[in-house]
């Protein structure tokens, strides 16, 4: 009996030493993989190469992107410079269709003036009725303005039609049915002597001093035009301070009456050249007659208050 009860009580106990084995084993097993993964050195390699690789891939992110941002901002600036320079061109362009525009406008605004100047000019001629004699030689001119051209000279006591048109100091006559120009105040109603007239004497108790070509345009104008009782002749320039040159103190159409009577009886006047109102008379461009002279500065200087008159 006691022997059967030790036997009994010995398989009893197996079962408790396979359950303390069995958890035994496995911490064993577990320790020794732990130790084994403490003792193993570590993979330094593999974990920089992939820092690196996620580094890397960053930065190439970055960069993608930094020139992504790069090549949209050039894009944009080459829009903004794209659009500007289209905007200057149609600009440009504006401007350019501006002055044509403005070119043609003048242009046909003054084709329209010539075309009226030329109708006006046609009525004129054709309605011309009245006639007037001439008083001395005149150049004939295309039209008034001061660059006209010049066509030839018209003589003196000529009968010529008279338009009635004036501009510019210049009136409007015809020659062969063709409009001219010639300087104002030298046509006459009447027809003027033939001969010019001297002769009396001056009793208005005026007199002067100089040559005897001086002394006698002077007895000449004062027996003509009584009226006249002022004369310069000596001072210190030029033809006057030589004594031949006298001064006839008259202004407005006096003065051209003074002026054409000097003109018309030069060759016994023994005259050089007349000068009044600007313009100028010489002998030696006789043909020309009248001629505008250039602005001296004053009224005196530009002979607007007398006559000149300068002799042989």
């Amino acid at each position: 009996m006691a022997q059967h009860r030790h036997k009994r009580e010995t398989n009893a106990r197996r079962p408790k030493a396979i359950q303390v084995a069995g958890p035994i084993a496995i911490m064993a097993t577990f320790s020794a993989v732990s130790l084994g993964v403490l003792l193993a050195p570590p993979q330094t390699d593999e974990f920089l190469a992939s820092s690196a690789s996620i580094g890397s891939a960053a930065d190439s992110v970055g960069v993608s992107g930094a020139v992504s941002r790069a090549a949209a901002g050039g894009s944009l600036r080459e829009d903004v410079v794209s659009r500007s320079e289209s905007r200057l061109k149609s600009l440009k362009v504006e401007k350019r269709q501006t002055r044509q525009q403005a070119e043609q406008q003048s242009a046909r605004k003054a084709q329209l003036q010539v075309k009226q100047e030329r109708k006006a000019t046609v009525q004129a001629v054709s309605r011309a009725a009245t006639k007037m004699w001439t008083t001395t030689e005149l150049n004939l001119w295309s039209g008034p303005e001061s660059d006209a051209a010049m066509l030839g000279v018209l003589d003196e006591l000529e009968k010529v039609l008279v338009t009635g048109r004036a501009a510019n100091d210049r009136v409007e006559i015809v020659i062969n049915d063709k409009s001219r120009w010639v300087s104002a105040g030298y046509l006459a109603d009447e027809k003027p002597s033939d001969e010019p007239t001297l002769g009396g004497s001056c009793t208005n108790g005026s007199s002067v001093a100089g040559q005897a070509n001086v002394i006698e345009v002077h007895r000449a104008v004062c027996a003509a035009f009584p009226d006249i009782t002022s004369y310069g002749t000596y001072r210190g320039d030029g033809d006057h301070a030589r004594g031949i040159a006298i001064d006839i103190m008259v202004s407005g159409s006096r003065g051209w009456e003074v002026a054409e009577f000097v003109r018309a009886n030069y060759s016994a006047l023994g005259v050089s050249y007349i000068i009044y109102s600007q313009n100028i008379w010489s002998l030696d461009r006789g043909g020309e007659g009248w001629r505008s002279m250039s602005d001296r500065g004053s009224t005196t200087a530009n002979h607007y208050d007398h006559v000149h008159v300068t002799t042989y």
